[in-house]
């Protein structure tokens, strides 16, 4: 079983591994279904989904249905309030609950957006009123991207987010600025007691005209080794959260490699992988 750790200051132990629900995204209900089997074997109990991640809040829905405790997170793309308001009671209803642990302000990179969503008259207000109303728990903002690291810890200045998401993985590090900006927040995180999730952990490559043999924007890593290595890297940071790689296929293998994982590889051995950042 793939251990557990404090999801911040939640009061969940939430598995060191979450499942990135955007794998769901345009799967059948055989196909989501045999996933709910396969995350239930390694022990994860977080769930992270999103209202535009297709039809994955509906295949959540089938899973909240049986006798599973689930940690559930979803997101809300809009930036200004009655967008959010209305999109985080959609979520509600396309999961068939009637509330959720967390809610996330998603990919906030863009500055204007990022001014938008957190005044007045802003998403973070629609999820504010929806935690104070019990819809939601607890707050968090997630982004993509080489600023986001920066973007996050403006994010922590304005408000006490319960969570932060951003991209963590070895190739990504060896880039000097990111690095720098990355580890500033991780000590914000600690220090505030933020949840600090990572994605991108089995990132590859950018897929450069190649053809597209995962459903994932990039090329990921297969060879389980490679996997294991990668995995590794990411959780020999025990303040880390890693979000399973978007594709159903190469899941069971980021599990297996979750439950063997061991010390940090050596740099040597990471470089040996071929890896190129996806955000440069």
């Amino acid at each position: 079983m793939i251990k557990r750790a404090p999801f911040g200051a939640t009061g969940h132990e939430s598995s060191r591994v979450i499942f990135g629900a955007a794998a769901l995204g345009d799967v059948s209900k055989t196909d989501a279904d045999r996933t709910l089997e396969v995350i239930l074997e390694h022990g994860i109990n977080h769930i992270d989904v999103a209202a535009s991640y297709g039809d994955a809040e509906l295949r959540i829905a089938n899973w909240l249905k049986g006798d599973h405790e689930f940690f559930v997170a979803t997101k809300t793309g809009e930036r200004e309030y009655a967008p959010a308001r209305e999109q985080i009671r959609r979520s509600l209803d396309r999961l068939g609950v009637d509330h959720v642990d967390s809610i996330q302000l998603h990919n906030l990179c863009d500055v204007i957006e990022w001014d938008i969503a957190l005044s007045p008259g802003g998403a973070l207000e629609a999820c504010l009123e929806a935690r104070d109303e019990g819809l939601v728990r607890f707050i968090g903002v997630t982004g993509h991207g080489l600023s986001i690291p920066k973007m996050h810890q403006r994010s922590l200045a304005r408000h006490d987010f319960d969570s932060v998401l951003c991209p963590y993985n070895w190739v990504q590090m060896q880039d000097p600025r990111y690095a720098e900006t990355f580890d500033g927040l991780a000590a914000i995180c600690k220090e505030r007691n933020v949840a600090l999730q990572t994605i991108k952990s089995l990132a590859y490559k950018p897929w450069e005209g190649r053809e597209h043999t995962a459903s994932t924007w990039y090329e990921p890593l297969t060879d389980q080794g490679d996997i294991d290595l990668a995995v590794s890297w990411v959780l020999s940071n025990p303040q880390t959260f890693l979000l399973t790689t978007g594709d159903v296929d190469v899941l069971p293998k980021l599990l297996d490699a979750a439950e063997r994982a061991g010390e940090r590889p050596p740099d040597e051995a990471m470089a040996k992988l071929d890896l190129a950042p996806l955000f440069t």
